[in-house]
């Protein structure tokens, strides 16, 4: 082999390298934007697994949080603490920490963290609420704990919570829905509830439930039968058939799909059922 080659050879293996190292490098100053970072990963692992076995009813304690509780009243609160019991939250605002130790309280340390709520109403955002009464998933006594944690930097109103995490959920210390971890430490909580599968569900075989029957207005106007195979037809004024289609039943919630393509609703309440201004009993 001649010098010249030799040479060659050592320009390209150091030009290899240094295209491989800059690779390297670049790759890791973008990164995934996925992962949790370390902080993220250590963020009071204790605490998430006495929240996960709590079957005692103790209370949880967030504390040393900026709170944004979307109240009129209360507002926003920094060094504060958001105590909840089971699906309710019980107290908000500075020292409830100090009577933790008394009510044997889960504390979870909130230092340099926001917390938001995580339903959020942006009728209130936009200032159309015309009563505090009239707001919806406020972060106040007598509410569901449904909120967020997340650092103070990535938090400044709730809009930007709530776009943390939508766009950076790895980032999200905490996603509290009734009470119950959904995310921790930027990942899925163990046991977390998981969405409905999306689409028309296939329906039940109700043989011998109690709702399936014939529902009858208090006017005799409206007669709705409903079903063990999950169809209801619906008798008005007189007239068979007005409407026909398939139903669900869930809890106390009833939802219908018409053949011809629109959905409603009713609720049974005792022995009514209650649908579109109609109160009917079984026939």
């Amino acid at each position: 082999m001649s010098i010249t080659d030799t040479g060659t050879e050592t320009e390209t293996e150091t030009e290899t390298e240094t295209e491989t190292e800059t690779e390297t490098e670049t790759e890791t100053e973008i990164g995934t934007g996925t992962d949790p970072d370390p902080d993220t990963v250590s963020w009071n692992p204790e605490a998430l697994d006495e929240i996960l076995s709590n079957d005692e009813g103790r209370p949880v304690l967030f504390t040393n949080a900026r709170i944004l509780t979307m109240d009129p009243l209360i507002g926003t609160m920094t060094g504060a603490d958001l105590l909840f019991v089971g699906s309710l939250v019980v107290g908000v605002g500075p020292a409830i920490v100090t009577a933790a130790g008394d009510d044997n309280a889960i504390v979870v340390d909130c230092t340099g963290m926001t917390i938001a709520p995580a339903v959020v109403d942006t009728v209130a955002l936009a200032g159309g609420r015309g009563h505090r009464s009239e707001y919806v998933a406020t972060l106040t006594p007598g509410n569901t704990p449904d909120f967020l944690v997340v650092p103070d930097e990535l938090a400044a109103d709730v809009p930007s919570a709530v776009a943390t995490l939508m766009t950076r959920p790895e980032q999200v210390r905490a996603l509290v829905a009734a009470g119950r971890p959904v995310l921790w430490a930027g990942t899925d909580a163990p046991g977390r509830a998981t969405a409905p599968e999306a689409g028309i569900p296939a329906s039940a075989d109700l043989t011998g439930s109690p709702r399936v029957g014939v529902w009858i207005d208090r006017h005799d106007f409206l007669h709705q039968e409903l079903t063990a195979d999950g169809r209801y037809d619906e008798t008005r004024g007189g007239r068979p058939h007005a409407y026909q289609g398939r139903y669900w039943i869930d809890g106390d919630r009833i939802d219908y799909l018409d053949d011809l393509g629109f959905w409603a609703y009713g609720e049974f309440q005792g022995d009514e059922l209650h649908h579109a201004g109609y109160l009917m009993k079984l026939g």
